[in-house]
């Protein structure tokens, strides 16, 4: 038993964090807000997920966490920044489904290829309060070469 008093998911002690989701209304300014406030550089150029409806940006940072920033290519309304969901990976990405689903989390968007990822599984659950994304990879497609240092 873990201190709240819920029985251990072992499932979930595999996850690893991957990445943080951000939702912007448009890409560009979002990219030079990161890159000027927090030092982030582009990783990837924009790659478009048909199935999710969104363009997609990878940003990344020596020594942090990996950021993604998306929009949507579906709703034409032009919503604030904020934060969608917490990505974590894994190496078995159905049995980590089936055991959050298990565990009480609701399944989203079942395993299905995402087009950032080369089209290696991902999925989408709500947990714990959140959106999750789960990843089986660390491919992003369409990745920048590293920009020399200064």
């Amino acid at each position: 038993m873990s201190e709240s008093g819920a029985p251990p998911n072992e499932a979930a002690e595999e996850l690893r964090f991957d990445h943080v989701g951000i939702q912007v209304a448009e890409l560009e300014p979002a990219i030079a807000a990161f890159t000027r406030f927090f030092g982030y550089r582009q990783a990837t150029a924009p790659v478009v997920n048909t199935r999710h409806q969104v363009e997609v940006v990878f940003l990344e940072k020596a020594g942090s966490s990996p950021i993604k920033l998306f929009r949507s290519i579906a709703d034409p309304k032009r919503l604030p920044p904020k934060l969608h969901h917490l990505a974590f990976r894994t190496d078995q990405l159905d049995e980590a489904v089936r055991a959050l689903e298990a565990a009480g989390a609701r399944v989203l968007n079942a395993p299905a290829p995402g087009e950032a990822f080369d089209d290696e599984p991902i999925a989408f659950l709500f947990a714990g309060g959140l959106n999750v994304e789960l990843v089986s990879t660390d491919k992003r497609r369409a990745r920048l070469p590293p920009t020399p240092a200064k």
